[in-house]
């Protein structure tokens, strides 16, 4: 029997889009989309295109009386701390980052002994079907997760030992990780801009900025 796969989720839809150079039109608008995972909502801005993954009962009255436009009404504080509520938790304003899965051998193993890494147990809040990457040999803990995450794409995110940074180590890291992901598959990164060195790693490493996300779990309150 052949395996029929869902359908993808509209968001996942644009963002393979613009990252193949089809972007949305930049007209100031903004649409509503589903989430892709329970408990977590996201407003995103392409060029002059907003798009809100949120639950269904906002309605589009409320988001206008908060100045939600495809424009900077998108991710104006205003909005995203009513969104969320006033015990809800809000992210960074990340750069929504685009890659592909590389062609190389992997340098990589998973590295089960990471899985209690700080960055493994944010990755656990927000995303599924969690693997921790890292190079062989104990005595290194510069890791990678790849995930399933945000609008249900690939998602990496990786986080250089303290005592290496510099020197490329992020750079060859992100693209050591990109290697373990099934060439050509696109990948999805979100990097807060004021992570600068991060930031410059997967640029270097291939990334491309498309849009930037801000992610937030909503609390009533």
């Amino acid at each position: 029997m052949t395996k029929v796969e869902p359908p993808a989720h509209p968001l996942a839809t644009m963002i393979t889009d613009a990252a193949d150079g089809r972007f949305p039109v930049a007209d100031g608008g903004w649409q509503l989309v589903p989430t892709w995972r329970p408990g977590v909502q996201a407003v995103v801005a392409f060029t002059g295109h907003a798009v809100l993954a949120v639950s269904p009962w906002v309605s589009d009255e409320r988001l206008v009386s908060l100045g939600m436009d495809g424009y900077g009404g998108a991710h104006h504080p205003r909005l995203i701390a009513d969104l969320a509520g006033s015990s809800g938790w809000i992210d960074s304003l990340d750069a929504l980052l685009v890659g592909r899965g590389g062609a190389v051998p992997c340098p990589l193993v998973e590295r089960p002994d990471l899985a209690d890494h700080p960055r493994v147990r944010f990755a656990r809040e927000l995303r599924d079907d969690i693997r921790v990457f890292g190079y062989p040999g104990s005595e290194r803990s510069d890791l990678a997760v790849v995930s399933r995450g945000i609008a249900g794409l690939t998602e990496l995110s990786v986080e250089v030992d303290q005592g290496r940074r510099g020197s490329g180590v992020g750079t060859a890291l992100v693209a050591d990780a990109l290697a373990c992901i099934p060439s050509g598959r696109l990948v999805v990164a979100a990097v807060a801009p004021g992570n600068a060195a991060s930031l410059r790693a997967f640029l270097s490493a291939g990334f491309r900025p498309i849009a930037s996300i801000q992610l937030f779990r909503p609390q009533p309150g």
